[in-house]
């Protein structure tokens, strides 16, 4: 038998080796395998299992890793699609598929000691008074880890090994699993009674789970045009929509609908994975989970993954999924590649949240990779969110996918009344910008008064944005980055917020022929309207929370448990705030400068702000006081404010796809953004202008001359030979395909590197992704320029 294997090196090549007949009742598809290669040995998988090999002379397996194969076909199918849409190698696929602490030769489970109890064959031996409470304990728990024995009977180990002596007990290594909720106390939950709304919703989902079921007997040629299509804008002509848009407004109730669809999934005998956004930053929704199904009748064993994990605890939870006892797992968004079989439904919770998308090779969209496995699986995909990205809507709108609304919150609850103030009249009355506006300032206090909540959003951390010499003009800038230093004052020190330098703050003018000691601090962030909170209001419990404060992944949930239990009355903080918090006593919510990410150079600016408004605003009003919203803004009159203010996502998605038609950005047509890095500008943008070269022959189906091209630099000449034709399919020209740049990228330089982008627009982006891999293999760049390609992307800066 020969095994065809993937290495977990760049080499964008499969090899083939042989299996020894040792291991061939072990080696199958997605075995993780040891092999040489050259004078090393290196990691690989098993991509296929062959009768023989056009290669002689080959070498044998060395190792497998693990008791089964750790990559499904289906996990191993849907690598190897992203490695073709997205337009990288397909060993970075495969290798993110995995986690690190599973990929790793040595297999990491956890050996403790356990003490067990042996059962008496006659009367027991006289015990010391320690001994008889090590025994009673014994006992009850027949079975317990040694160091938890320990523990409970204040004892030390020689009592216990005293025990063993006398034939009560036996101590032994066992394989101890770590449960990163083992401590929590959670308490089962049953279903709620649903609403009308919500009671349709569910039951279009149920049918298609259940007509699902004949989908799985088709061919893998149907498979394969249904993830062709999954993408596209329009509807799949294979498979009746299977994918549903749950389109419910803040508190409408989408987790209970979730819940009661997972639970017909487990009983028809299949798995589900739910993504939410940055889970550690969500516990609330963990919990709710984890209360329906890890401790209610069903007894179902809910895994959980994400970064904030120890290495020993994704190791633990991932092997639980492989191994079947873990019917549903929650996770951001590398648990869409979790190892569940049969998949029946995957939830992506806030589908239009951009951490769903990878920021560094393979640069997937969990929320697209999501909704191709479903359609490659035969499962139902149900993307939530209060706020729809305008992607998803649009294949809605195309008959992509099922439209279910809740469009009322749940249990009759009213929707917060939203108030825009506008900032530019306070700021003339007040001789300068304020913090708070008058009205805000006296809506905090009618909440303190009244013992109710109140929190705070600004979308930017730190005290100020900037530090400026009014005397000079100095501005402290990033050395790194083209970006000024912000002030946090807590640490006195001076940070930038990409590369992550940090300097401490200067009491006079850093410039030597200056040294004025007036130096001045612009702008704000959450920790000086923390300071101005306390000063304002000194008998007020303020608590910030932004990635300054939340180091640990216990800071978070302590937190937010304050904050429920009525112990804070006012949270300040950034957009982690701003999702996913249920909480009945919070009654006013304000945002502080609701324009900062307006202003931004990308064309989904206006998006992301009605987005945050609409997420933070929801937060008021969850329970049975009605809510209020203060939105402060300079543009108060932004179509992305007032349609925000309204709660009206279809008027804001009208005249927003009107915009994008216009200019046939995404969703209307799918976008590559191409950025071009390196330390000498100059030759970056050479770079760049010989790459645009190469991509205009897209639009002309023109082969590359063989010409070469020159220019000086400050390092000397250099040239760089055109691209090597495309190989292996047609060159035919693209006739809808929009070519913009180069241009230097709106931060242009980022952690020592100048930045160019080139960014193309087409709706035949599958297509475009082969033909950009065969030009990057092609193309001969300069060893200190990297070309990276960015399928859909979702920022610009």
């Amino acid at each position: 038998m020969i095994a065809r294997v993937t290495l977990e090196i760049a080499l964008r090549k499969e090899f083939d080796y042989l299996v020894p007949p040792e291991l061939a009742r072990r080696v199958e598809v997605g075995s993780r395998v040891k092999v040489p290669f050259g004078h090393r040995h290196v990691m690989g998988c098993v991509t296929a299992l062959l009768d023989d090999s056009p290669h002689t002379n080959l070498r044998a397996i060395e190792k497998v890793v693990g008791a089964q194969s750790l990559v499904t076909p289906g996990v191993l199918e849907l690598a190897r699609w992203i490695a073709s849409y997205y337009c990288c190698p397909p060993e970075i696929a495969l290798k993110s598929v995995l986690p690190e602490a599973v990929r790793r030769e040595e297999e990491g489970w956890r050996e403790r000691l356990f003490v067990r109890a042996i059962p008496l064959t006659g009367e027991l031996p006289k015990l010391t008074k320690r001994q008889q409470e090590v025994w009673n304990i014994l006992e009850e728990r027949r079975e317990i880890a040694l160091q938890e024995l320990l523990e409970l009977a204040e004892t030390t180990a020689e009592t216990v090994r005293r025990l063993e002596d006398k034939g009560l007990v036996s101590i032994a290594p066992q394989i101890s699993e770590r449960d990163p909720y083992a401590h929590e106390q959670i308490v089962a939950t049953q279903d709620l009674t649903l609403n009308a709304e919500q009671a349709t919703a569910l039951a279009t989902i149920k049918a298609a789970m259940n007509s699902a079921e004949g989908k799985r007997g088709r061919g893998e040629k149907e498979k394969e045009g249904a993830a062709a299509t999954a993408l596209s804008s329009s509807p799949s002509p294979l498979f009746p929509s299977s994918t549903f848009l749950l389109h419910g407004v803040t508190g409408s109730g989408k987790t209970e609908v979730y819940l009661q669809a997972l639970a017909h999934t487990l009983a028809q005998g299949k798995g589900a994975i739910v993504l939410v956004p940055e889970i550690a930053l969500t516990p609330q929704t963990v919990d709710r989970f984890k209360a329906r199904f890890s401790s209610g009748p069903q007894q179902t064993l809910v895994a959980v993954l994400h970064s904030h994990l120890s290495a020993g605890e994704r190791h633990d939870e991932w092997h639980k999924i492989r191994q079947g006892r873990a019917r549903i797992v929650i996770g951001a968004r590398s648990a869409i590649f979790a190892p569940v079989e049969p998949l029946g439904l995957v939830i992506v919770d806030e589908e239009h949240e951009h951490s769903y998308k990878q920021e560094e090779a393979p640069r997937y969209h969990a929320r697209d990779v999501a909704v191709v496995r479903g359609q490659r699986e035969g499962a139902v995909v149900v993307l939530g969110s209060a706020t729809p990205s305008l992607e998803s809507f649009y294949n809605v709108k195309k008959g992509k996918y099922a439209l279910l609304e809740l469009p009322h919150r749940a249990d009759h609850k009213k929707m917060p009344v939203v108030r825009v103030v506008d900032m530019r009249q306070a700021a003339r009355k007040e001789k300068g910008p304020p913090i708070f506006s008058p009205q805000l300032k006296e809506a905090i206090t009618q909440r303190l008064e009244r013992g109710e909540q109140t929190i705070l959003f600004l979308n930017r951390r730190g005290f100020s944005t900037s530090l400026q010499c009014p005397k000079c003009g100095y501005v402290a800038q990033c050395p790194n980055c083209s970006l000024s230093l912000t002030y946090h004052r807590r640490a006195q020190q001076l940070r930038c917020h990409v590369c992550a330098h940090s300097e401490a703050a200067p009491a006079v003018c850093p410039d030597p022929k200056c040294r004025n000691p007036a130096i001045r601090y612009a702008g704000l962030g959450t920790e000086k309207v923390e300071d101005t909170l306390v000063k304002l209001f000194p008998h007020a419990r303020v608590q910030r929370m932004d990635s300054d404060l939340m180091k640990r992944k216990e800071d978070y949930r302590k937190v937010l448990g304050d904050f429920g239990r009525g112990k804070i009355d006012i949270l300040v903080g950034t957009q982690m705030i701003a999702k996913g918090l249920h909480f009945e006593r919070v009654t006013l919510v304000g945002v502080i400068y609701a324009d900062l990410g307006l202003h931004v150079p990308d064309f989904r600016a206006g998006e992301r702000t009605f987005q945050l408004l609409t997420q933070v605003a929801g937060r008021a009003g969850r329970g049975d006081v009605e809510g209020e919203v203060f939105v402060q803004a300079f543009t108060p009159f932004h179509p992305a404010i007032q349609y925000a203010r309204r709660h009206d996502f279809a008027g804001f998605y009208e005249q927003e796809i009107e915009f994008r038609e216009q200019l046939k950005y995404p969703p209307v047509s799918r976008a590559a953004l191409l950025t071009l890095k390196g330390r000498n500008e100059d030759k970056v943008r050479f770079v760049a202008e010989h790459v645009r070269v190469e991509l205009d022959k897209f639009t002309t189906g023109t082969p590359g001359k063989g010409e070469k091209e020159k220019r000086g630099s400050e390092e000397g000449d250099f040239w760089l030979p055109p691209a090597a034709p495309p190989p292996l399919f047609s060159s035919a020209p693209f006739r809808d395909l929009i070519i913009a740049g180069p241009a230097p990228a709106p931060l242009l330089r980022a952690e020592t590197y100048f930045r160019y982008q080139i960014m193309l627009r087409t709706r035949q982006m599958s297509a475009l992704s082969l033909r950009l891999a065969a030009l990057i293999a092609g193309l001969k760049l300069p060893e200190d320029v990297t070309l990276t390609v960015d399928i859909d992307p979702v920022s610009l800066v």
